[in-house]
């Protein structure tokens, strides 16, 4: 069974067609790369994946259920869990208390007003556990606003872990990197690879390259080749519309 299919999207925005019939499949275990020019649809379809956006035809299915209808905190008690282009963290808490926030949402029992969330000793090895997977073990009480950029963006997926997603849906997670701080994500993604499927929406060609099963090129809302890497990076139409290479 596809982790996530999306079958023939249609979203519109006045007159733009934000995304044109988009059909796509992400199989359990793969990272699956969308990719794209600025305006050709992507965030839109991110939107419409996480069930941010009601699409106006076609359908989204997880794990075999249609969630076209389904809003965004369904879908992720059924599994997914997503980062965002621009960072969505506490500044003020520490990374051991950002990721605390993203276990208690996956365990609702545990919001209680009037209780430390600290004294939940199962919760806290959870959450140090995430920070551990993406290497910031030894930044749990360092607030978001000490962190660098890099760090923000690995505890950004040291949250969606924490919820002990079956998805993870990625949207530029290399987004304003130094060279440094790309590698060490690429190279965090790489040893999350089989335990859950991905898909990646995201600028940084090196990355998408190094990381991904297949790409999937969206331009003007339409998906016009999905491919493995080897045959996109080949694909004449798709150095003409995107690499920005004559043919």
């Amino acid at each position: 069974m596809s982790a996530l299919v999306t079958q023939a999207l249609v979203k519109r925005f006045g007159g733009v067609l934000a995304t044109d019939e988009v059909s796509l499949k992400l199989e359990a275990s793969e990272i699956h790369a969308v990719i794209g020019p600025n305006g050709a649809g992507k965030s839109t379809l991110i939107g419409q994946l996480a069930g941010e956006i009601a699409p106006d035809a076609g359908r989204v299915l997880l794990f075999g259920r249609d969630v076209t209808g389904e809003p965004a905190h369904r879908r992720a008690a059924l599994g997914l869990a997503r980062t965002y282009q621009v960072t969505q963290l506490a500044r003020e808490f520490t990374a051991l208390d950002n990721v605390l926030l993203a276990v208690n949402a996956r365990l609702a029992h545990n919001f209680r007003f009037w209780r430390n969330a600290h004294d939940d000793v199962d919760a806290v090895a959870r959450a140090r556990a995430a920070l551990a997977t993406v290497g910031l073990e030894g930044r749990a009480q360092s607030t978001v606003a000490e962190l660098a950029h890099g760090e923000q963006r690995q505890l950004e997926i040291a949250m969606a872990l924490a919820t002990e997603p079956r998805l993870l849906l990625l949207d530029e997670p290399l987004a304003g990197m130094s060279q440094g701080e790309s590698v060490a994500i690429v190279a965090l993604l790489q040893s999350l690879k089989g335990r859950y499927p991905m898909l990646l929406v995201e600028h940084d060609m090196e990355a998408v390259f190094a990381l991904a099963d297949r790409i999937s090129v969206l331009v003007y809302g339409r998906i016009i080749a999905s491919d493995r890497p080897g045959s996109i990076r080949n694909n004449a139409a798709v150095r003409a519309a995107y690499l920005g290479e004559s043919v």
